[in-house]
């Protein structure tokens, strides 16, 4: 093989390589002849003319995302730092618009997300910031949407994915939202408090009348027993007083064999004598006897 058929066979590959590529999957390629646009390759096999035609530019049709932080005043003259993420994209129809309009699509994506957020924030306190946080991506989305269209680009979604105020602003809202639910917790347990007292007071009442009516059942079964058995002894030709005496004498000594068994009973002083016996039990001869028992 001579010289001249390298040279050909070497053209002829230089030439092929130069007339056929691939376009890949998503992408675009803008194709300019001497300069001036001519056509935009898709995905695939595609030709152009070797030596006249040019690849200047290959064009991603994938969604893209930019994050753009703005840092804004509130209308409470709060200073925060707002991160918002734009998810865009070329549209088919329009590459070569894309690539011809705008020399830094980015730049020019942050300076309208710049002025949106600039223009809104002002009118809005830091609390409605937060709360209208949606309706905030929603005008950013807007109002790219209007503009972008006219280079080639679709604006997918507008998101406001942060919101920062400044460190002490911060640490002043945290301090309010703990003191809030300290003020809670403090009348919870307050609350909790007064419905113990008031079940101890309604339990101690209910104790109490409970035990006064125990105690005037158990006095009057004691003065129906007593009066049951004077009438009882009565019958067996005993003097009335005799048989008061018998049982005053009993009762005292029922008396004081209960107290002996319990030694940490309370001392009750009573005159022991003979003349303070009698005194005492012509007193309870005189109670028994005025009793009047009801009939069952």
């Amino acid at each position: 093989m001579g010289f001249v058929e390298i040279v050909l066979i070497i053209a002829a590959i230089v030439l092929f390589f130069d007339t056929v590529f691939i376009v890949r999957q998503q992408s675009a390629i803008i194709i300019e002849r001497f300069g001036k646009f001519q056509s935009v390759k898709f995905e695939g096999l595609n030709v152009k003319l070797p030596f006249i035609d040019s690849k200047v530019k290959r064009q991603n049709l994938r969604i893209l995302e930019h994050n753009v932080d703005v840092e804004t005043k509130t209308l409470d003259n709060v200073f925060v730092n707002i991160q918002v993420s734009v998810q865009y994209r070329i549209k088919k129809n329009k590459v070569a618009e894309s690539y011809y309009e705008l020399e830094d699509p980015y730049q020019q994506i942050r300076s309208y997300v710049f002025d949106t957020i600039r223009s809104e924030i002002p009118k809005m306190k830091l609390d409605d910031v937060f709360s209208n946080k949606d309706a905030l991506a929603v005008s950013i989305r807007e109002s790219l949407t209007d503009v972008m269209e006219q280079f080639g680009y679709q604006i997918i979604n507008s998101l406001v994915t942060d919101i920062q105020p400044e460190m002490s602003v911060k640490n002043a809202m945290n301090k309010i939202n703990a003191t809030e639910r300290e003020k809670i917790a403090a009348a919870n347990e307050a609350e909790a408090d007064k419905i113990k007292l008031v079940k101890v007071a309604e339990a101690e009442a209910e104790s109490k009348r409970l035990q006064g009516l125990g105690l005037a059942n158990q006095r009057m079964e004691i003065a129906r027993g007593i009066k049951e058995s004077i009438q009882t002894i009565k019958q067996t030709g005993v003097d009335e007083s005799e048989v008061m005496t018998l049982l005053l004498v009993t009762q005292h000594y029922d008396a004081i064999q209960d107290f002996a068994k319990h030694t940490n009973a309370n001392s009750v002083l009573m005159n022991y004598s003979p003349g303070g016996i009698s005194d005492v039990a012509t007193q309870i001869r005189e109670a028994v006897l005025s009793l009047k028992m009801p009939t069952k």
